[in-house]
């Protein structure tokens, strides 16, 4: 797809939904002795989702395992509200959440990783891979991030919408405006 089509494309998102397992991560799974799992989140991705709630845009999660790493880190960005785990059949979650956000396909965009993204990803309005997935993946994608996942993927396909929508400069500036406070 050519940047022109591409910029238009995003100027009609109202969502970001994305995988978690090679696009938030690396795809690769630590499992303790206890068999307790482990997952690699990179920070660069956390200030991507907050730079997109700053721009007021939603995200949600459609993962197709069942993680307590996956949802500790989601409730920590704030993306427990939206978070659906453990089906491999990832259109009926996107049929909900596109349900609740009273939005057609075009209005959403989506971040995968390996074979069962495909159908979200042609679906979507603008479907988006990590530079590390199959190429039989690729194939399927408007776009294809520069970065693998796990590395920053989000956030540089965050910063590509924001940027297309002319709303990264404002969210920045709204987001250096926040304040902490220790609890």
């Amino acid at each position: 797809m050519d940047k022109n089509a591409l910029i238009e494309r995003l100027s009609k998102i109202k969502l970001v939904i994305s995988d978690v397992d090679g696009v938030f991560t690396d795809g690769s799974l630590f499992i303790g002795q206890k068999g307790e799992e482990f997952k690699r989140f990179n920070v660069l991705d956390g200030a991507g989702v907050a730079l997109l709630k700053a721009a007021e845009i939603p995200m949600a999660i459609v993962s197709g395992r069942k993680s307590g790493a996956t949802l500790h880190r989601m409730k920590e960005l704030g993306l427990d509200e939206h978070l659906y785990q453990g089906n491999l059949a990832k259109i009926e979650p996107y049929q909900k959440i596109k349900a609740d956000f009273h939005l057609n396909d075009a209005e959403i965009l989506y971040i995968g990783d390996d074979l069962v993204d495909i159908p979200l990803i042609r679906r979507s309005g603008v479907g988006v891979v990590v530079a590390n997935a199959p190429q039989i993946v690729k194939n399927a994608a408007d776009y294809t991030t520069k970065v693998p996942g796990g590395h920053g993927a989000v956030r540089e396909v965050i910063e590509l919408l924001l940027n297309a929508q002319d709303k990264f400069t404002m969210a920045l500036e709204k987001l250096s405006k926040h304040t902490y406070k220790d609890s």
